[in-house]
């Protein structure tokens, strides 16, 4: 049970980014700026569709990659509760965000520095989700291949936060430095 609902947590994100992006398609706005200022950007597509095979054969539990390191039921639920945490810290964050809402980064359409919401208390609230959702779905599914996606996610997560503050701070200048000294990186 536990497997399939940290499946159902990756699967949520991924559905809501698709639908939001899809909202502000509607709306002329486009949302999925991925790669256009970093081409190294696309090597994280492969990594996360072999993440969607793990996740798969590891929710139903099909023959995988890896060993299972542990299988503690507590921990499991832990788990769960961590991606159930990520994706409600994912929607109030896409909510936060608003219309300055993109996947990559967009300097000629910023829109406003989002402050409020989710972003008063986590520069990075969509990051700190998706770190809450790969360690859950270790918890759940503890495979070694998992544990070395969790480092690997760190670090493109903090990659991608170094260029997006850099853009930031070129976007928003002291507004941004401003926003920076009261708000932490994660929470």
């Amino acid at each position: 049970m536990q497997r399939y609902l940290a499946a159902a947590a990756v699967l949520l994100l991924v559905l809501l980014v698709i639908a939001r992006a899809f909202q502000f398609k509607k709306l002329g706005i486009k949302v999925l700026r991925f790669g256009e200022m970093d081409k190294k950007d696309f090597i994280i597509v492969p990594f996360a569709l072999f993440l969607f095979y793990l996740i798969i054969t590891g929710a139903f539990r099909l023959p995988t990659l890896g060993k299972t390191l542990f299988d503690i039921g507590w921990i499991a639920w832990a788990g769960v509760a961590f991606c159930a945490l990520g994706v409600a810290m994912f929607a109030w964050a896409l909510v936060s965000f608003g219309r300055s809402f993109r996947v990559g980064l967009d300097e000629d359409h910023a829109g406003e520095l989002v402050t409020s919401g989710a972003f008063a208390f986590s520069r990075n609230p969509i990051y700190t989700a998706f770190a809450l959702v790969f360690a859950g779905m270790f918890l759940t599914m503890p495979n070694w291949i998992i544990l070395v996606y969790l480092a690997l996610g760190a670090t493109v997560i903090f990659r991608q936060i170094r260029l997006e503050e850099a853009s930031l701070r070129k976007v928003y200048g002291e507004k941004y430095d401003a926003y920076c000294k009261k708000v932490r990186r994660f929470l």
